[in-house]
């Protein structure tokens, strides 16, 4: 029976988005919005849309997979809720429907099938890649990334809240399915350095603990693309992936996408807020590879990125042969050496 969000074929991909749009319309349809203009985003964990009103105000409307639940989805919701009353922090809010509810079940074409949509307002801002980010702008974006963990600290999860745990186990999800499709973009030695910084990394997840300082709420995907600049003050979004784990896996998804003078500068902001375990940097050298595995998991399933993956070997094998021998490389320069 197809899935509504089955797409592993160019036509299953285009009947989805055919599908996406019509739900898009008719979830529209329980907002007090006068819209005008609906813009497609991308596809990935959600199907996102731009919404454009007459008011001239926008906003994001998600069609969730079913990967997650309704109390899954809520919860996020919850977490931005309480976010959006820290006057250091602005972060997406959600929006409720005509009846009041900020999830919305939707019937699709697929007999007996449903999925979740959500609306929320729009962020303004401009993305900025890792040769646009200035050191000042690094700065920033760490003070910003301790004041959203100073906030996430200060919640109190309601009974009913749901959200996944980001460590451990998750790793070795992201692991078992870079197994089915390394082949794309690594060779099996390549593949066989990675098993060995995977039992590395897993070896130091095991002896942290969580305590509070150092663990709680975390965005979860806090890389360069789910920051936006305006008015040179960074702003997170997309916390699709907000769960429990450790605040230094959030510093690592972001300063992946850094070089190393601008990391610095990270820790400096983040520092000005709150401070690290005196030991952070061997720690977050795991967080760093780990991060860094796992978003070529995440992409290894699509044969589309497989050129880019490829393209990167160098770089990543170069700091993963850094790590697996204890040397420094998150702060300075690495020689990169040709892959086999």
């Amino acid at each position: 029976m197809m899935t509504f969000f089955q797409n592993g074929t160019h036509e299953e991909l285009q009947c989805l988005l055919v599908r996406a749009r019509s739900t898009c319309l008719r979830a529209l349809d329980q907002y007090e919005l006068a819209w005008k203009c609906i813009h497609f985003i991308q596809l990935s964990d959600c199907i996102t849309y731009k919404i454009d009103t007459t008011s001239s105000e926008s906003y994001l409307l998600r069609i969730h997979s079913n990967r997650l639940s309704k109390e899954t989805i809520r919860s996020e919701l919850t977490v931005l809720q309480s976010l959006g009353t820290s006057d250091d922090l602005h972060v997406p809010q959600g929006v409720a429907s005509r009846n009041g509810s900020y999830v919305l079940s939707m019937d699709t074409e697929e007999e007996g099938q449903c999925v979740y949509v959500t609306m929320m307002n729009w962020v303004d801002g401009e993305h900025l890649d890792g040769n646009e980010v200035t050191e000042h702008c690094a700065y920033r974006m760490g003070s910003m990334a301790a004041k959203l963990h100073e906030a996430t600290a200060r919640f109190v999860p309601p009974v009913d809240f749901a959200r996944p745990t980001w460590g451990e186990e998750s790793f070795k999800v992201d692991m078992a399915k870079l197994r089915r499709y390394y082949t794309r973009f690594l060779s099996d030695q390549g593949w066989k350095t990675y098993q060995k910084a995977t039992r590395k990394i897993i070896s130091q997840l095991a002896v942290l603990d969580q305590n509070p300082q150092h663990y709680g709420i975390i965005h979860g995907d806090l890389h360069i693309g789910n920051i936006v600049f305006n008015d040179e003050q960074p702003y997170p979004i997309d916390f699709g992936r907000c769960g429990y784990g450790y605040y230094l896996y959030d510093i690592a998804n972001t300063i992946l996408g850094l070089f190393p003078a601008q990391r610095w500068e990270f820790i400096r902001g983040y520092e000005s807020v709150r401070t690290l375990p005196t030991d952070y940097v061997e720690v977050l050298k795991s967080f760093f590879i780990m991060c860094m595995i796992e978003n070529y998991s995440h992409h290894s399933s699509d044969p589309r990125e497989a050129s880019r993956l490829i393209d990167e070997q160098p770089y990543a094998q170069a700091c993963i042969r850094e790590y697996l021998m204890n040397a420094p490389f998150l702060f300075n320069g690495i020689e990169v050496q040709e892959v086999t």
